[in-house]
């Protein structure tokens, strides 16, 4: 009898030590279960001609104050820019301005700083909002991006749109000694 009691005094303490870690480990799970964010991103057409480029906004909820930056990282240009294209989607309704349109030197900031523009690069904006056919941007900078180890954003600071979604931007680019524009990459956004 003292050995059967022995053994499942023993067996408890086993238990006890994969049971109370389990249940410590996962009680900060339940507690803000509505607060998950997806840590996956959705694009379409995830086929070997589209690159997803990196994006990054302050404010992700709908009908609030925006800024929206997309990356021209080192590695997503091949020579120097001389004019950048930005297909906007058609549900993307937000009131774009051109004065609120800035396209600029950024430092991208990670865990231990924020993102943020180091210098504005001069340049001609041409926004096309004609709502029956694809909104465009174009930008001419006044000297060609250069395909250096900076990163460059093109900004927009509007107010998020009614509607929430993803909206994928897509983003060409003429480089300097080309007749045309090739395609850059593509940016999706989400609005909560």
């Amino acid at each position: 009898m003292l050995k059967n009691t022995k053994k499942l005094f023993i067996n408890f303490k086993i238990l006890k030590f994969f049971i109370i870690p389990t249940i410590l480990v996962s009680t900060p799970f339940f507690n803000n279960i509505q607060d998950v964010k997806a840590g996956l991103e959705f694009q379409w057409n995830q086929d070997s001609g589209f690159r997803r480029l990196k994006w990054f906004q302050k404010e992700s909820k709908k009908i609030s104050k925006n800024t929206i930056y997309f990356f021209l990282r080192p590695i997503d240009r091949k020579t120097e820019l001389i004019k950048i294209n930005l297909a906007i989607p058609k549900t993307f309704k937000s009131t774009l301005k051109k004065e609120k349109i800035s396209l600029c030197k950024v430092k991208i900031g990670g865990f231990e700083s924020r993102t943020k523009c180091l210098e504005d690069i001069p340049a001609d904006f041409e926004l096309n909002t004609d709502e029956s056919s694809l909104r465009s941007l174009n930008i001419y900078p006044y000297s060609p991006i250069p395909s250096n180890k900076e990163s460059y954003a093109i900004v927009f600071k509007i107010i998020n749109p009614k509607r929430s979604g993803l909206y994928q931007f897509h983003s060409f680019g003429q480089y300097k000694g080309k007749s045309v524009s090739s395609y850059l990459g593509s940016w999706t956004v989400r609005i909560d």
